[in-house]
């Protein structure tokens, strides 16, 4: 490999019929900063760190965008990836979520997290993680 080369994560990428709405639901969501670009992008970002100064999430405008479904089933739209958020009180996260727009999934598989799913459909876990969130090692918060 190249030394000289560099590599680093600038951003998550999800697909979505509007990106400035869901950048203003992950970012009241993480009380995050949000940007519009332009019509077919928007993006989120820690705040106090400018726009692409530690690795955000990204929204692109996709009309044919169907939602998956999840759990999975056999023949439909199917997640291609999710979010995990780490919580330090999964009850109170969980509430805060749905006040953000946010909707339970039907199915739930643990008392250790929670799988949610945002207005544009796509599924993201909130995960109990007190020790690891509380810690001063933990980034983004």
């Amino acid at each position: 490999m190249d030394e000289g080369l560099k590599i680093k994560m600038y951003t998550f990428t999800m697909d979505c019929k509007d990106p400035l709405e869901l950048a203003k639901f992950y970012g009241g969501l993480l009380k995050w900063e949000t940007m519009s670009i332009d019509e077919g992008w928007a993006c989120v970002y820690a705040p106090g760190t400018n726009q692409g100064g530690y690795p955000g999430i990204l929204f692109q405008q996709n009309s044919d965008y169907i939602p998956p479904v999840w759990p999975a089933k056999p023949e439909t739209q199917q997640q291609m990836a999710h979010l995990d958020l780490a919580v330090n009180d999964l009850e109170k996260a969980v509430q805060y979520a749905i006040d953000c727009g946010a909707a339970p999934a039907n199915e739930q598989f643990s008392n250790e997290w929670a799988v949610m799913i945002d207005p544009a459909g796509h599924p993201f876990c909130l995960c109990q993680m007190k020790s690891v969130i509380e810690s001063p090692h933990f980034a983004l918060l």
